[in-house]
């Protein structure tokens, strides 16, 4: 998976100190999907109730220990923000550059808000909620709003960064950043849902790794 940037775009990092700042927050971005997901995994496998099959990862973020989702959110978000911020500084021109690091600024954002604001407990989880799937709440549909609008502003980055890695002729780079859009933009399964959001966000977060890390080996 690779991204249509180039480690050469570099803007402005000529300071030691602007280098070293733009390294840590590429080095957080880099950081935000591996944490989110180890940390969700830990705790979809060790908290009573919880069936991947059935609930999103979103629903570890109800019950007595549900601040460890929020968190896990928050941080991801903080992590994809650090991103957008680094992408700015480095990627400063040329096609798809400001919209990019827009659209990353969202997905990152609509992260944290997701975070913030957990879905219902329902389908039997936490233990004690109720058997099926409940009304949703205010804060249940800010929860899945936000995180619609985060997948989708990401996969407009991708085509944002399809377009540049086009016009530059880079093919791997258009693959990987064509590839990720799609799956981003494919629509909910009705029966498999909660795998499908876990699989996208998983996919998600995978780019970003690789397209900080990549970005990083050139600061």
């Amino acid at each position: 998976m690779v991204t249509s940037t180039t480690p050469q775009a570099v803007h402005d990092l000529g300071a030691p100190a602007a280098r070293r700042r733009t390294r840590r927050l590429l080095t957080a971005a880099a950081l935000a999907g591996p944490f989110f997901y180890v940390s969700s995994a830990a705790q979809a496998l060790t908290r009573e109730g919880f069936d991947i099959r059935i609930h999103p990862l979103s629903q570890l973020a109800t019950g007595g220990l549900g601040w460890l989702q929020q968190v896990s959110f928050v941080l991801a978000g903080l992590g994809a923000i650090a991103f957008a911020v680094a992408h700015r500084c480095i990627v400063s021109t040329g096609a798809g550059s400001r919209i990019a690091r827009i659209l990353l600024s969202v997905f990152g954002a609509g992260f944290l808000i997701a975070g913030c604001f957990p879905m219902d407990a329902q389908n039997g989880f936490p233990i004690g909620a109720p058997a099926g799937v409940v009304e949703m709440s205010w804060h249940s549909i800010v929860h899945t709003a936000a995180a619609a609008v985060s997948f989708i502003a990401l996969a407009g980055a991708c085509i944002a960064l399809l377009v540049r890695s086009i016009r530059r002729r880079r093919v791997w780079a258009s693959i990987g950043n064509g590839l990720v859009a799609v799956v981003l933009l494919l629509p909910m399964s009705p029966t498999e849902s909660s795998i499908q959001i876990a699989v996208t966000g998983l996919i998600a977060f995978s780019w970003v790794t690789v397209s900080a890390l990549r970005l990083r080996s050139g600061v």
